[in-house]
This record gives structure tokens, C-alpha cells and sequence, in this order.
């Protein structure tokens, strides 16, 4: 095709390559470069523009891995087919800048502050590393020193004001998604909150629910418990089949698309279209599951499929115990217009399940900026740590051991050539400290499937850790050998 030369702003606090991949995504959405338009060569790109050759590749893999083009062997980039048609009618209208940052959240920080004026018998390692606590105590001395006396009070049952405008500001700048306070529900784990969805759904009169086959357990547990039916649908490399999901029949589906569990699966831009419109067309919702979008270790993170919902369709759910330290347990969820409001008629039958102090510590946290500072060192500490466990099996467990690399979260999937039990070889890690769960549902009888977070242990401890697994498991299979 002809060449793509760019307006691109040098003296930007962003970068060129986020402003490149921002211009190309526009036009491939507007329908400016069709299905099948073959984008310019890097090189050429890179002269015509005159910007480095890494500043390109980053911003066509950007593209790539959120599926606007797909690369092709010895041919080059390709705009994916049909976006711009998957697109229509559900894509939001306009830029995106119509909304500033206070009409989306309505009210500003001063106001929101001045308005709170099972392990088993092993010991799991974790990595004492992984958090820098003396922020988090400056920041829960301030609650006890400067707010003492809203400790007198019981919690907002919706969650602190503080803390919800912080999330909204958080959502709006690091993940695409515009939200007010009001929109927000805290609780203490994604199953808390799920339990108060499905009363309100209960309310809509939804009472079905599809969930990613595999995927991730609890929620799907809590909605077959409160007497939902449901359907488990199958995922593949770009997450759930959506031809699969209920037609005809109001539902919630349950979906992570920027990290599907276990595969690690990213659902493309045509794909969330497409589920957006299977919501719009079969008056249904769709619950987001962000768990760890914010360590993605490949150019930027994904964009919220919330981000892209004009008809307040998604109820977007996320969690700072990954990004923070597991004994914090506060999620978080957004939801639509019409849910928040039935929502507020049934929330003073319950309390809330948050300790009032931490989120009040947790809005300091982000509003000082320690947030945003401590979610970039993960990123930089994670993406080594993963690389460097991939390495370590690659070493010492050779063909029988091929650990996947997820290029996000906090864990990875692990293919182990075994024939003991998933849960067997996950025994096996926990006696030396290693966080690992079954996935029977891809296992064999030849070949085992286990999720690994190696996030847990720091990078010396994994080179022990991990030649100790290999070996204490091939010793476990000779020993049933001899015993067979």
C-alpha cells in the first residue's frame, strides 16, 4: 500500500509509539484501512515518519495482540478482517475526549476526603520483595493520626467515597473505562461481590449465566449456589466462543478477555465487538473479569472491554490483592445505570465486608501516587521473574516439563509429561512452598496441566525451588513405577 505518514508530537509526555498505534487503530475502526489493507513495512514506516524501527514494531505488536492486524510469515501486517464492521453500532460515537475527567466523575477529591472527614499444613513461600510496606504504614498512620474520628462510624455499605473516586479516577486513566463514584460497589473479594450481583440480576430478572469452560471457578460457583442455570462454554486462543453463548434468553456471561484463566487467552477488538453485540442483542450483560489487566509485560496493557461499551451492557469487576498483598482483599466493581439502581434499593439489608480503615489507607495510597508508582515496578519485577521461571524449566525439566509464557498476570500455566494426578504434582509444589492449582479440565492421562504463580517466590528461591519440584516429582514417578 502507499505509505502512512503520521502527525506525531515529539515534545509529548506520550510516547510515539502509543501515539502511533492510537492513529492506526482510529483508522482502522473509522474503516480508513479496510480488512486485509497491508500496513507499510517497518522500515519504510520508520523513514517516512521518522521515528526509531523498535518504535513501529512496538506499536503494530500493540495492534497485534489486541487483534486490529494479524502478522503474517515473510509478508508483513495485515488489518484484521471485519473490525470496523463489528464495530458499528456498538462503538462509542465521537473521540473519546468529550468527557473531561470531572464531568465523568462529578465530584472532586477535596469534597470525596473532606466526606470521610486456605494453604493446608504447608507454608507457601512469598516474596518479601514483591511489596514496599513502609508507604502503605505512612499512609495508615495519616488514617490514624488525621481521620481518627470517621473510624467511630461503620463503613459505607457501597464502599468509601474516597476510595471510590480514586477508582473511578484510576479506571479513566489507566484503563479507558468512565465511571462515577456512584457507579462503584467495594467489597472484600470477587465473591462477595458476585453474591450481591446476582441479587440484583436476580431483580432484573436474569437468572442464567455462562461462564468460560475453563475459567475460573468461584464466580461460577456462587451463581450455580444462588440457583442460576448454567452454561459452560468453551474458550479457545482469542478467548470464549461466543456462537456458543445462549441466544434468545437473558444471561450474564462471565468472561476475562485481557487474561483469560488459565489460557491466558486475549480476546481480539472484532471479538469484543462481537460479544458487546450478542449483549445489546439478547438483553443481556456481560461481567468483566480484570483480573491482573495492569501487568502486562508486552507493550501496553489491554484496553478494558468496558471501555468500549456504549450501551452499559458490561459490569466491569477488578481487585487490588494481586497488585498489592493478598491479605488487603478489596475488589471492586462498576455497574450499569440500571443495575447501580436496584442495587441502592436493597443494599442497607447488608453491611460492609471491607475493613473501613484500609480502604480509607488505600485512597491515600493512590491519591499520593504510590499506587501508580508500585504498579510499574511489578511490571518490571514480574516480567524478569517470568522469564527467568520459563528459563529455569526449560533447564532443569526439559521436555517433560514446558512452562507457557502468559506475557501477563502472576502466574503461568505448566505442562508437565506425568502420569500422577494434576492435583498429585500440585501436592507435590505446595511441600516446598509453591503455589499451584489443577487444571483437570486440559489434563490427560499422559500430559498434566497445573497453574504456577511464580510470583509468589523471589527470583533466588525459584532457581532452588523449581530443580527441587523436578526432581521430587521424578522421583515420585519412580516410585509408583516400582509399586505399579
Amino acid at each position: 500500500m502507499n505509505g502512512i505518514i503520521l502527525t506525531l508530537d515529539h515534545s509529548s509526555d506520550k510516547s510515539l509509539y502509543v501515539q502511533i498505534y492510537g492513529e492506526l487503530k482510529k483508522r482502522i475502526l473509522d474503516g480508513d484501512l479496510p480488512e486485509g489493507t497491508r500496513l507499510p513495512s517497518l522500515r519504510s514506516f520508520a523513514e517516512e515518519n521518522q521515528v526509531s524501527l523498535t518504535t513501529v514494531q512496538n506499536a503494530y505488536d500493540q495492534l497485534a495482540v489486541e487483534g486490529y492486524v494479524e502478522s503474517r510469515d515473510r509478508s508483513g501486517y495485515y488489518v484484521a478482517g471485519n473490525i470496523a464492521e463489528a464495530a458499528s453500532g456498538v462503538r462509542p460515537q465521537g473521540s473519546g475526549e468529550e468527557s473531561g475527567l470531572e464531568e465523568i466523575l462529578s465530584w472532586d477529591g477535596r469534597r470525596a476526603y473532606s466526606e470521610y472527614a486456605s494453604t493446608g499444613p504447608q507454608t507457601l513461600f512469598h516474596d518479601e520483595e514483591g511489596f514496599d510496606f513502609s508507604k502503605w504504614k505512612k499512609c495508615m498512620n495519616r488514617v490514624f493520626n488525621e481521620y481518627p474520628h470517621l473510624l467511630q462510624t461503620e463503613a459505607d455499605v457501597q464502599g468509601e467515597p474516597s476510595l471510590r473516586y480514586e477508582i473511578a479516577k484510576y479506571l479513566y486513566t489507566s484503563r479507558g473505562v468512565k465511571c462515577g463514584p456512584e457507579q462503584i460497589v467495594i467489597g472484600a473479594g470477587s465473591q462477595s461481590l458476585a453474591t450481591h450481583l446476582v441479587r440484583v440480576l436476580r431483580a432484573r430478572g436474569i437468572r442464567h449465566a455462562a461462564t468460560e469452560y475453563p475459567g475460573y471457578g468461584p464466580i461460577r460457583e456462587i451463581f450455580s449456589d444462588e440457583g442460576f442455570n448454567i452454561s459452560d462454554v468453551s474458550v479457545n486462543d482469542v478467548g470464549i466462543t461466543i456462537e456458543k453463548l445462549p441466544t434468545n434468553l437473558r444471561s450474564v456471561v462471565y468472561v476475562s478477555p485481557s487474561n483469560q484463566f488459565p489460557t491466558g487467552a486475549v480476546m481480539p477488538i472484532r471479538r469484543r465487538y462481537e460479544l458487546l453485540r450478542w449483549a445489546s442483542e439478547n438483553d443481556s450483560y456481560i461481567l468483566e473479569d480484570d483480573y491482573d489487566s495492569e501487568l502486562r509485560y508486552t507493550g501496553q496493557p489491554i484496553p478494558a472491554l468496558k471501555s468500549l461499551d456504549s450501551e452499559d451492557r458490561v459490569i466491569y469487576m477488578g481487585s487490588f490483592s494481586a497488585t498489592l498483598f493478598a491479605a488487603i482483599k478489596i475488589n471492586y466493581m462498576v455497574l450499569p445505570a440500571d443495575l447501580i439502581e436496584v442495587f441502592n434499593t436493597i443494599k442497607d439489608r447488608y453491611s460492609q465486608t471491607c475493613s473501613k480503615a484500609e480502604q480509607i489507607c488505600l485512597a491515600l495510597y493512590m491519591e499520593d501516587g504510590y499506587f501508580y508508582r508500585h504498579i510499574k515496578k511489578c511490571r518490571k519485577a514480574n516480567a524478569d521473574k517470568l522469564e527467568h521461571t520459563i528459563g529455569l524449566f526449560e533447564a532443569n525439566g526439559g521436555e517433560d516439563f514446558q512452562a507457557l509464557d502468559s506475557k501477563s498476570g502472576l502466574g503461568l500455566m505448566l505442562r508437565v509429561r506425568s502420569s500422577l494426578t494434576p492435583a498429585k504434582l500440585c501436592e507435590i509444589g505446595r511441600s516446598l512452598g509453591l503455589a499451584m492449582v489443577p487444571i483437570d479440565e486440559m489434563s490427560t492421562d499422559n500430559e498434566k496441566v497445573l497453574f504456577f504463580y511464580y510470583y509468589r517466590v523471589s527470583a533466588s528461591l525459584l532457581r532452588i525451588l523449581v530443580k527441587m519440584y523436578v526432581a521430587n516429582v521424578r522421583r515420585a514417578e519412580a516410585d509408583r513405577a516400582r509399586h505399579w
